[in-house]
């Protein structure tokens, strides 16, 4: 499996943008070198809105992100990637997968985004070594509408997985899947942070999810940001997370 990352493990992630939602303004302000971030906090306090800033999906009133020294928007030299070229894998908390196809193909159904005019930082990532992460080999001949929750995140990992991205971000990857499933997806996600290198970006509202999975960690309220540092330092006392 070829990772084609940078030797430290960590990545570079610039947050300053203010992006209206609402009747408030979420305006994040940090700068961070992560494997993982987790953005944790209420339901409405801007989490996901902070996902779609970085993706693209949602253009910010002014300010900078930047990931990894890479710019992906900057007010002040007016840049502003598409969201085609922005190398982002991007799974929402509604998993969205083709009823009408298989697993595989479902998989392979971005196979034209995985290549840019740059080429600049991707990975190579191809089905078997997913199958691998992720065990879906009993999966790829069966239809999407018959796997559980788990499964269909597993599939929604390994489709966004083949884009190539340069960084991953998640939507509560585990609020609709069972518990005695919840340990396979976040060892999942810990093998792509860990064997593939890929930085993650992780909306949840568990603390123990977040201190499982991130390295550093962002508080939300009302778009505030509360605090913000290593996860057992603002999330509070570790719990059986795996790091």
């Amino acid at each position: 499996m070829h990772t084609g990352r940078h030797a430290a493990e960590a990545t570079e992630f610039e947050l300053r943008f203010s992006l209206t939602q609402g009747s408030f303004t979420i305006a994040p302000d940090l700068a961070a070198a992560a494997r993982a971030i987790a953005l944790f906090g209420p339901s409405g306090s801007g989490k996901t809105s902070i996902l779609e800033a970085i993706a693209g999906l949602r253009t910010p009133q002014r300010g900078r992100i930047a990931v990894h020294r890479r710019v992906l928007f900057d007010t002040e030299t007016r840049t502003s990637v598409p969201v085609r070229d922005r190398h982002v894998g991007y799974v929402p908390q509604d998993v969205l997968l083709f009823p009408h196809l298989n697993v595989r193909k479902n998989i392979t159904y971005g196979q034209g985004l995985r290549r840019n005019s740059d080429g600049q930082g991707r990975q190579d990532v191809d089905v078997p070594d997913l199958d691998d992460l992720l065990g879906l080999t009993p999966l790829m001949d069966r239809r999407v509408a018959g796997l559980s929750g788990g499964e269909r995140q597993r599939v929604a990992l390994a489709r966004a997985l083949y884009s190539g991205p340069d960084v991953l971000l998640l939507d509560e990857p585990l609020a609709a899947v069972d518990l005695a499933r919840r340990r396979l997806v976040l060892d999942a996600l810990i093998a792509i942070r860990d064997r593939l290198r890929i930085p993650l970006v992780y909306v949840t509202h568990s603390p123990d999810e977040a201190r499982a999975i991130a390295d550093y960690a962002i508080v939300l309220d009302e778009g505030k940001v509360v605090a913000a540092g290593a996860p057992e330092e603002v999330l509070g006392k570790e719990v059986g997370g795996r790091r």
